[in-house]
Order: structure tokens, then C-alpha cells, then sequence
């Protein structure tokens, strides 16, 4: 499933990518929702399991 097809799939807007190999102790996925957040949008973060990747995303209709 592609990037596009999980935010389809969701009705979400995908704002950034981030690899799961991150070094330990870093979550830059979630330090990134949490700024978002502190903006205002309502960002979560998910995993997308076949691409090994966590997905920050919002719903489709925020901006």
C-alpha cells in the first residue's frame, strides 16, 4: 500500500514520512506530530508496515 492508498484508505492527508530505523531513543515521526499539534492540527502518527515507514498524518479536510 502506498503512501497515497493509506491516506485514501484513512480519509487522512499525509504531512511527513519518517524511516523506522531511527537511532534509539529518537522519534522524530512523533517529535513532529507533537510540533504540528502545537500549531493546531490535529497530527497523528501510524504506521505503515510495508514500506517500514511511520506516517504523520492529519485528517483529509485540515490544511
Amino acid at each position: 500500500m502506498s503512501q497515497v492508498e493509506v491516506a485514501a484508505a484513512m480519509g487522512a492527508k499525509v504531512l511527513g514520512r519518517f524511516p523506522a530505523g531511527a537511532p534509539r531513543g529518537s522519534w522524530p515521526a512523533e517529535e513532529y506530530a507533537a510540533r504540528c499539534r502545537a500549531e493546531g492540527r490535529p497530527a497523528t502518527v501510524i504506521m505503515d508496515l510495508k514500506s517500514d515507514a511511520f506516517l504523520v498524518v492529519v485528517p483529509a479536510d485540515e490544511d
